[in-house]
C-alpha cells in the first residue's frame, strides 16, 4: 500500500472514530439530561377546590375521599357519539396496567348529569368492567360539576346550541384530556389522549410513571 492510500485509510478511520466518539457524547447527554428531568419534581397546575359529588353507588364523594392518593380525571358523558368510548377504553387500559401495590384511582366525571344518574354510570361501569374500588364514576348538578371540572381540573365541557347538534347524542363538546392530580389534591399534569400524532401507548406509559413518581413524593 503506498503512502498516500494509507494516509488516506488513517483519515477514515480516525473520521470514524470522532464520528462515534460524538454519537457517544450525544448518547450520554441525552441519558443525562433524561435523568434531570426525573429529578425534577411536576410543575404543580393549581390546587383543586373541594368538591361533593355522587358516584355510581350514590354514595358522596369529597376531595377528602382522595386526599392521600394520586388520581386520574376525566370528563365524558356515556351517550356519546364521538370520543367518549375511546377515553374510556383508555382509561380501562389504564386501569389494567396500574401495579397492583398503587393506591391510585381514577376518575370519570360526567359532562350530561340530567342523563347520566348513578344506575346510568353503574350499567356504563359494568360495561368496561370498571373495578369501582378504584374508578370511580361521578356526576352532580351541573354547576357541581363545573365548579371541579372546569375551575380546578381546566377540563372544557361546552353544550351545543340545538341547532348545531349532528344528531341527539352530539350534545357537548368536551376535553379529550386526561389529568393527573397529587395526594394533596394539586393539579400536576395534563395528557392528551387523542388526535393526530398521539400514541395511545406513549400516553399511557406517561401517566404511568408520573403516577409513580407522585407516589413516592413526601
Amino acid at each position: 500500500m503506498n503512502r498516500s492510500a494509507r494516509g488516506f485509510e488513517w483519515l477514515f478511520w480516525c473520521g470514524m472514530g470522532l464520528a462515534a466518539a460524538f454519537l457517544l457524547l450525544a448518547f450520554l447527554l441525552a441519558g443525562l439530561k433524561a435523568r434531570e428531568a426525573l429529578r425534577k419534581p411536576l410543575p404543580v397546575l393549581g390546587a383543586i377546590a373541594d368538591f361533593t359529588l355522587t358516584n355510581q353507588e350514590r354514595r358522596a364523594v369529597s376531595l377528602a375521599d382522595l386526599r392521600g392518593r394520586v388520581w386520574v380525571a376525566d370528563i365524558i358523558f356515556t351517550r356519546c357519539p364521538g370520543p367518549c368510548l375511546k377515553m374510556t377504553k383508555q382509561m380501562k387500559e389504564l386501569q389494567q396496567a396500574l401495579p397492583a401495590d398503587s393506591r391510585a384511582k381514577l376518575v370519570t366525571l360526567t359532562t350530561d348529569p340530567d342523563f347520566d344518574t348513578p344506575p346510568v354510570l353503574q350499567a356504563y361501569a359494568e360495561r368496561f368492567n370498571a373495578d369501582t374500588n378504584r374508578w370511580t364514576f361521578l356526576t352532580g348538578t351541573k354547576k357541581q360539576i363545573a365548579a371541579l371540572a372546569i375551575d380546578s381540573l381546566k377540563l372544557t365541557a361546552v353544550e351545543k346550541k340545538p341547532e348545531e347538534r349532528e344528531s341527539q347524542q352530539d350534545l357537548f363538546v368536551h376535553s379529550t384530556i386526561f389529568v393527573l392530580a397529587d395526594r394533596q389534591g394539586r393539579l400536576r399534569g395534563v395528557f392528551q389522549t387523542t388526535g393526530d400524532g398521539i400514541d395511545p401507548q406513549q400516553v399511557q406509559a406517561q401517566i404511568l410513571s408520573d403516577v409513580k413518581r407522585l407516589e413516592r413524593e413526601r
